[in-house]
Order: C-alpha cells, then sequence, then structure tokens
C-alpha cells in the first residue's frame, strides 16, 4: 500500500507552488522505494475549490476526517484567503495537531502566516516571502528564529516562500527521505537550473 500524502486544497490556491513536489512523490521515479505516494486533496468541506489559476478541484477528504495517524505528510499551499481572515485558520490548527504527532508538514507562501498565527513557527527554524510578511501577522514571535533562505527543513516543518517551488519540493523530499542524496541534489540541480550534468546522473539511476 503506497503511502499517502495529503495536500489542502481551498478557493485562491495558488497552483504553481505545489505542483513539483506532488508530480514527482506520486510518480515514484528515482525514489529509494519504487512505486510513489498516494496524493490525497483535503477540503474544509466537500464542495469543490477554485484554484488561483482557475482549476476546480473537488476534494477527496474533509478536514475533520484527517488524521495524522493515516499521513505521511501534509502539504499547505498559498492561497490569498490566507491574508483575508480566518477562513483557513483550521488548517493551520491541523498542521499544529501533525507536528504534535511527529508527522510532517510543508507550507509554503501564505501558509507560513496561518502557521505564524499559530505560534508554530516561534521555535522552529523557517522562512517565508520576507520575514516582514510575518511580524504583520498577529501572535508571531519567531524573527529570531526566520533564514533568508529558498525553503527550510527544521525537524518535521517545511517552509518556503511563494516564488521557490522547486526548493520546496527539494525539502519535502529530503524530510521523506524519498532520494539518494546524490539524487535529490541532482533533481534540484536540474529543475531549478537546468544543469544538463545533473540530467545525467538521473539517466544514470
Amino acid at each position: 500500500m503506497k503511502p499517502t500524502v495529503h495536500h489542502a486544497v481551498y478557493d485562491t490556491l495558488a497552483d504553481w507552488e505545489t505542483g513539483h513536489a506532488t508530480a514527482h512523490l506520486r510518480s515514484g521515479v528515482y525514489q529509494r522505494e519504487p512505486g510513489g505516494y498516494e496524493i490525497v486533496t483535503v477540503g474544509l468541506t466537500a464542495d469543490p475549490v477554485v484554484t488561483m489559476g482557475g482549476a476546480r478541484i473537488v476534494p477527496d477528504l474533509t478536514l475533520d476526517q484527517l488524521s495524522p495517524e493515516e499521513s505521511a505528510l501534509l502539504i499547505l499551499p498559498g492561497a490569498t484567503l490566507w491574508d483575508a481572515g480566518d477562513r483557513l485558520a483550521p488548517f493551520a490548527r491541523k498542521a499544529g495537531e501533525f507536528l504534535a504527532a511527529g508527522v510532517p508538514v510543508a507550507a509554503i507562501c501564505g501558509a507560513t502566516a496561518g502557521l505564524a498565527r499559530e505560534g508554530l513557527l516561534d521555535d522552529r527554524d523557517h522562512t517565508s516571502g520576507a520575514v516582514q510578511y510575518l511580524e504583520a501577522q498577529q501572535g508571531y514571535a519567531g524573527a529570531k528564529r526566520y533564514l533568508d533562505q529558498d525553503a527550510v527543513l527544521d525537524g518535521d516543518l517545511v517552509t518556503a516562500g511563494p516564488t521557490e517551488p522547486v526548493a520546496f519540493a527539494r525539502e519535502i523530499f529530503r524530510r521523506l527521505d524519498a532520494y539518494r542524496p546524490d539524487i535529490l541534489d541532482a533533481w534540484f540541480r536540474l529543475f531549478s537550473r537546468s544543469d544538463p550534468s545533473a540530467y545525467e546522473v538521473l539517466m544514470a539511476a
């Protein structure tokens, strides 16, 4: 049975931020354990959502049905809704449940603001679009742990800003130990820099 990665979906989801991670996890190509991961979408309700790019997604299950014990990872993409009130706060609270249970969470762009408001970044190294963005979030007290990097992995938490979908995926793969270190390095060099020598490494694998 394939391990399951849960991907939160909601209106105004930023389409480009999680595609590298989900596509390559699902494919299983180059992974230590062939077969890949099952990608399961999670919504607040079972109603369809519409992404920022206009794609319509029907969630596979609802947030109240999601348990950390049944998941390998929770992915929280960015969305303009993260900056428009507390509608997505239940996803940040669920992330807290995952982290408390020792199950990894990966948050990018606006989702990092949701985690900041929940206090989940205060004692963990993290990044986002800019530290000023997080400092504007009520309840955030983690500026001392902010790192100006493309993506950050600290224990069970992966964070990244909106311009770093490839680095975000890289740290997800690292946390899940999906690839050997040399394959992970080559994968990142290929998809971030179009490095032809990286392609050779992947083909040899």
